[in-house]
């Protein structure tokens, strides 16, 4: 099962962090409770009756499908019946876990069950009968209020924002803020879900929590089918963050959440008659309901991976489920036997839920001394908000002395604190520190003398240091050994080209028919001689010595340089004065070069020497290939 009491990275050096794991007593199960609307009777449903009943305040039965004789049954943390008011679901229920949010830790709500089965009811209500969502947020002011009293007014200072948003098709829409669309889902380094440019509005009452939350209501995706005249068409989530900071030593920060979560209803297209957009919509709910029912698999089997990712809703529900929050899952269902599937469905993946685990710890930030900068409202949540004018009041009055600077630490500012404001503990330490980079400087503190963390880093850089020299030694060798071999690719290569010329001229000989005699017979002198054209002559031992080579009758070949130049000026003849198919016999020259050749030659004039050719874009490479080509050649013939 996956935790969240892993192992953080260290915090940065002007702040500190810790985090309150919880241990294996502070390990919560889900807490799922079942709400039973009130049966609606239709024509077709007169005769049937209710297919669920309740038998006490934890368990129900339900109508075995196979057989009408039989009762299935289902037990829970808590069981409301169709008669239950909105505050006995509340009190018994969500209440309980409001008080853990001033402490630091999250909290989630959220309401399952088929489409028209009565969630948005039992989180909005009406104004005759409040649902969750108002009764959370009186109870929360009211508590903020009266811890204020308790730890002595001005020591502590308490803000609250809110964050309203919906997921329509796997978009999640910012509903306080319509142009911040498709917003991403971020995961920090603390494994914190939060949402970049979601806005977060500071309210201090709940007067003014109606005022933004009432619009933003109006603004959720609903519409019409055949078994909900306003259904949901789209997964809610109101976020409501408590910080509380200390404005005294140690400074200390923590920070709750409560996520209200009314999530989309799953439907059968086939009673609502969807069609269309609707279609759409109900494809994209029911999608990720079925993520949500993977992850609870794969948190009850204790999977590796959890497929939170594999759904905004579930990225967003990876707090509630299997995380670190207090949850409460209200599953809501219908008593008809024409929702029948729909609501053993739902008691199905409610009882599966039962069984996951999560781990809630509080969110503590400790600020050391002189770093912070505290006024009347919490900077962390102020400076995000999309509205800057309608910050968070205080609900006393506070002196202008409580947004001045605080006192720095004796090691930024030495001499100016009170020695009565801070334990001797902490002053010991402090002074230590002082003498450490009194007597060695900021670079020279011995490596045994430092906290445990920045031993480890170092030690670390250090690994990181070898281990980066021995992939350059290895690239160094790397590198020796293609300089080696291509030193020996090139001697090769010099060697076959000898041997090719050699090898060239003893065929075009054997064209010739010439009758050549063996070489092993011939002295030092002339060895091969036709037409004073090719000569092939054995080097000289000294020439041998010179060139450094060790074959012995290594033959050089030479060209009569008389004959070389008439023949060039053959060439140089066609160039200037053949067709197109006389110029395509030439070595190296097709079509295109060809017309190349004829289109310089009729706008410039005839060419005045063969290497006139590098003026077509024929380059000086190609041009000694193409003349020696031909010049042989015509040498053979």
């Amino acid at each position: 099962m996956q935790s969240k009491t892993s192992s953080f990275p260290p915090p940065p050096a002007d702040v500190q962090s810790s985090r309150k794991v919880a241990g294996p007593h502070h390990r919560r199960q889900v807490q799922v409770v079942v709400r039973l609307r009130p049966y609606q009777a239709t024509e077709d449903d007169q005769q049937q009756g209710p297919c669920v009943r309740g038998l006490d305040t934890r368990s129900l039965e339900i109508v075995n499908w196979r057989s009408r004789m039989e009762t299935m049954q289902y037990n829970f943390d808590a069981f409301y019946s169709d008669d239950a008011s909105q505050q006995e679901i509340y009190v018994h229920s969500v209440k309980p876990i409001l008080s853990h949010i001033l402490n630091g830790q999250n909290a989630s709500v959220f309401a399952y069950g088929p489409t028209g089965a009565g969630k948005t009811h039992t989180m909005l209500g009406s104004a005759k009968q409040p649902g969750v969502v108002p009764r959370s947020l009186l109870d929360i002011f009211r508590m903020v209020r009266e811890q204020r009293d308790q730890l002595g007014g001005p020591s502590w200072s308490f803000s609250v924002t809110m964050s309203y948003l919906e997921i329509y098709q796997e978009k999640v829409l910012d509903l306080l803020e319509t142009k911040h669309q498709d917003l991403p889902i971020r995961e920090d380094q603390d494994k914190n879900i939060f949402i970049p440019k979601l806005t977060e509005q500071p309210i201090t009452s709940f007067v003014e929590f109606e005022q933004f939350f009432l619009p933003a209501t109006q603004r959720r995706t609903t519409a019409s089918t055949k078994l909900n005249c306003r259904s949901s068409r789209s997964h809610s989530v109101l976020l409501i963050k408590v910080v509380k900071l200390q404005r005294e030593a140690p400074f200390r920060q923590l920070t709750g959440k409560l996520y209200l979560i009314d999530l989309a209803g799953s439907e059968d297209n086939r009673k609502t008659g969807n069609e269309g957009v609707r279609l759409k919509e109900s494809g994209a709910i029911n999608t990720s309901l079925f993520v949500l029912s993977k992850v609870v698999d794969a948190l009850n089997q204790g999977l590796c991976r959890i497929p939170y990712r594999d759904s905004k809703l579930t990225r967003l529900l990876q707090d509630s489920l299997g995380g670190t929050a207090h949850s409460v899952m209200i599953t809501n269902i219908a008593p008809e036997y024409k929702h029948y599937f729909n609501t053993l469905t739902a008691l199905n993946f409610a009882a599966k839920s039962k069984l996951v685990v999560n781990r809630p710890f509080t969110q503590e930030t400790i600020q050391p001394i002189g770093i912070c900068h505290l006024k009347r409202s919490n900077e962390g949540v102020s400076s995000s908000s999309q509205h800057p004018a309608k910050r968070m009041k205080s609900a006393e009055s506070e002196s202008a002395e409580d947004s001045e600077e605080l006192i720095l630490s004796p090691l930024l500012k030495a001499g100016e604190y009170d020695p009565d404001a801070f334990d001797s503990d902490m002053l010991e330490r402090i002074s230590n520190l002082e003498k450490m980079l009194q007597k060695h400087g900021k670079n020279g503190l011995p490596l045994l003398g430092t906290p445990k963390e920045e031993r480890l880093q170092l030690l670390k850089k250090l690994e990181e240091s070898r281990l980066q020299i021995e992939k350059l030694e290895q690239r160094q060798k790397q590198l020796e050994r293609a300089i080696s071999l291509q030193e020996t690719a090139a001697e090769q290569a010099m060697n076959n080209n000898r041997l090719g010329v050699l090898h060239r001229a003893s065929v075009a000989k054997q064209r010739k028919q010439a009758v050549v005699t063996p070489l092993q017979c011939l002295d030092n002198g002339e060895l091969l001689k036709t037409g004073n054209v090719l000569v092939l002559k054995r080097k000289e031992k000294q020439e041998m010595k010179d060139c450094g080579s060790d074959v012995e009758n290594e033959l050089e070949l030479t060209v009569d340089q008389e004959l070389t130049q008439k023949h060039k000026d053959y060439i140089l003849n066609i160039l200037n004065n053949g067709s197109l198919k006389q110029l395509k016999t030439l070595h190296r020259v097709g079509d295109k070069t060809a017309k190349l050749i004829v289109g310089w030659r009729e706008h410039n004039g005839p060419y005045s020497q063969i290497e006139d050719l590098e003026k077509i874009g024929m380059s000086s490479r190609t041009v000694s290939t193409f003349m020696k080509a031909n010049v042989v050649s015509c040498m053979v013939k």
